[in-house]
């Protein structure tokens, strides 16, 4: 047994809960921190005002565990606010730090085995592995047995369109994620609250600049499904696309030349003039065509009614030829 290594004390790691109105899968999350297998870690929970059981349930658990610190906030932020209200409670003396939802939870040896990747190698700032995202297993692509990869190809590769070939998806979400504390002390607001969907991607674009990028091939988080929400958002309004132009538009330049970063823009907007095109034949209400101006708005880049009208034009030339070639099936929607 190597009698340095097991004197060498553990870096502590700061794992972070914002909740609101959490009591559903609270205690199944704080669970998961007290079932870990590394010992040296605090548990900020941040009760973002609630009005269910939250807080009583943090307190229960922060009454037998001093490891474990509650956060009232004196008044109700929203999401992304309260996300870097979280992690700026962590302790000085964190070394990483581990950001999860109040709905989902690690696996037993999550921290473990994030923090022995993140110690083996100084250039790398993130850690991440698969995840069980409901019953799919997410953030695949990247090569096995290989443990740290360079932060700026893995940015490459994701920040490409989803239907390009070899374009991988690894950073799952902010619970799938172990980084250096000090990235997040050194970054004024660690979350981009212009993003919703993409709000933890565009971290990732912007800390991977300059640090490397490790990998575990296992599953050790679990990420909850709320299928209500994803519908809303990624289906009828198509939010994530539009928030995907945006990352092209803040990193394009930083990760492609600029004549590669302005074609893949440009595919990128194509495709969303087409799902435009032809929502005009479902009936999108006022609420959805207000956040597609928005969303041009936040590209600051102007809707161009030229290429909408052709792709109605196009969509309408489809769907006359489909019902004609084959009259007993329907036009069925496009979708990304």
């Amino acid at each position: 047994m190597d009698l340095n290594a097991a004197l060498t004390p553990q870096p502590l790691v700061s794992v972070a809960t914002p909740v609101y109105n959490g009591e559903s899968y609270l205690e199944d999350c704080i669970q998961s921190v007290l079932s870990q297998t590394y010992q040296n870690w605090e548990y900020v929970i941040v009760n973002n005002c609630s009005t269910d059981n939250s807080l009583n349930i943090a307190r229960k658990y922060a009454e037998k565990d001093d490891r474990i610190r509650i956060v009232e906030n004196t008044e109700f932020l929203p999401i992304i606010a309260n996300f870097n209200n979280a992690v700026k409670k962590i302790s000085p003396d964190s070394i990483y730090c581990k950001i999860l939802h109040s709905d989902d939870l690690m696996f037993g040896k999550c921290i473990e085995k994030m923090v022995a990747v993140a110690e083996s190698n100084a250039s790398v700032g993130i850690v991440g592995s698969y995840v069980l995202l409901g019953d799919m297993v997410v953030c695949n692509g990247l090569s096995y047995p290989q443990t740290v990869f360079s932060g700026r190809e893995v940015c490459r590769r994701s920040l490409n369109l989803r239907s390009t070939p070899g374009r991988i998806y690894v950073f799952g979400s902010p619970s799938s994620l172990l980084i250096k504390s000090d990235l997040i002390r050194n970054r004024d607001t660690l979350y981009n609250d212009k993003y919703h969907m993409c709000v933890d991607q565009e971290l990732c674009y912007y800390l991977l600049q300059h640090q490397d990028f490790g990998f575990i091939h296992e599953i050790l988080t679990y990420s909850r499904v709320h299928e209500q929400s994803m519908t809303t958002s990624i289906n009828e309004h198509n939010r994530e696309i539009i928030e995907e132009l945006m990352l092209m538009q803040d990193f394009g330049l930083v990760y492609f030349g600029k004549k590669e970063h302005e074609k893949r823009f440009e595919q990128s907007l194509e495709r969303h003039y087409k799902f435009l095109s032809t929502s005009i034949f479902r009936r999108k209400d006022k609420e959805f065509w207000e956040f597609q101006k928005k969303g041009f708005d936040k590209l600051d880049i102007r809707l161009n009614r030229v290429k909408l009208f052709a792709g109605v034009l196009e969509a309408l030339a489809n769907k006359i030829t489909h019902r004609l070639f084959h009259p007993s099936l329907t036009w069925k929607k496009n979708s990304y």
